[in-house]
């Protein structure tokens, strides 16, 4: 059974008419005829009664217009939907994004897009940079952002913004009160740190190996699993740690925080898509808004 036969029979069955309806339909009067006897033969169920050179439909065929009617009626749902998801008039994403660019960088742009295509949902899921990852990987998300490098070969990385690490402490902190901080000033110090996984604590840890001193022997106070966290902690006093820049310039601002050391260089934003899985228009449009800015 096809969607042209049902197209067929119920033109036939509202009009009561073979020629009529191949008249309507722009069919010869044999395709109709010869649709609506498949139907018949295939099914062994008279649909219509021939009464003189009339037709009308027999009681199987009332029931059958009813069903063929709601058949139709869900196919031109389903293809108004695929014009309508092309269109961008409706859809869904399903975003996976590390805790940084969720809280610092990514709402700006999803209001942007939001305000541009506002029949397309989308749906934001916090993780750390390995966990955004693996829901690429399965397939829970659409796409992903993460801050750093991260090495999957299924996949497909791209920088999409930056913002940079800074070193900071408490402006009571013995560090803040210091004119030159020397490496081996930071190798001594308490640590505040993200937990592992965090994109945030491995970006660190490389920038800082960079510079002489080695995270691995920090003395770490305290593990926490938000940069709101780790910036209260450190505004507390309780050690010192490396936050983004996004988050640490409001509290320097005012006054809650200190920079210390030196400046670290900036920091890639990547967003991740699996290679083997096309992103619909949603996803590449708002790849696109997020790309303008950088």
């Amino acid at each position: 059974m096809t969607l042209e036969q049902l197209r067929i029979f119920v033109a036939v069955a509202e009009r009561e008419h073979v020629t009529r309806a191949s008249e309507a339909l722009h069919l010869t009067q044999s395709a109709v005829s010869a649709a609506v006897a498949a139907l018949e033969a295939r099914y062994d169920t008279r649909l219509f009664d021939r009464v003189g050179r009339r037709i009308e439909l027999t009681s199987a065929g009332h029931i059958f217009l009813e069903e063929a009617r709601a058949v139709l009626a869900r196919a031109a749902s389903a293809e108004l939907s695929l014009s309508e998801l092309g269109s961008l008039e409706r859809g869904a994403i399903n975003i996976h994004a590390s805790l940084t660019v969720t809280s610092y960088w990514l709402p700006v742009r999803l209001a942007r897009f939001h305000l541009a295509h506002p029949g397309i949902r989308l749906h934001v899921s916090v993780g750390n940079t390995r966990e955004v990852a693996d829901a690429v990987l399965a397939g829970r998300a659409d796409i992903g952002f993460v801050e750093g490098e991260i090495d999957v070969p299924a996949l497909s990385l791209a920088p999409i913004g930056e913002d940079r690490l800074m070193l900071v402490a408490s402006p009571r902190h013995p560090l803040a009160l210091k004119d030159v901080v020397e490496v081996a000033d930071l190798q001594s110090a308490s640590w505040i740190l993200r937990e592992q996984g965090s994109g945030t604590r491995s970006e660190l840890a490389a920038r800082l190996k960079a510079l002489g001193l080695e995270p691995d022997a920090f003395k770490v106070a305290l593990e926490l699993p938000s940069v709101e966290a780790v910036r209260a902690a450190i505004q507390a006093g309780a050690g010192i740690g490396g936050i983004s820049n996004l988050a640490a310039e409001p509290a320097i601002e005012l006054g809650a925080l200190a920079p210390v050391g030196p400046a670290l260089p900036p920091r890639p934003f990547q967003v991740l898509r699996h290679r083997e899985r096309r992103p619909s228009r949603a996803t590449e449009t708002l790849v696109s808004l997020c790309r303008e800015s950088y």
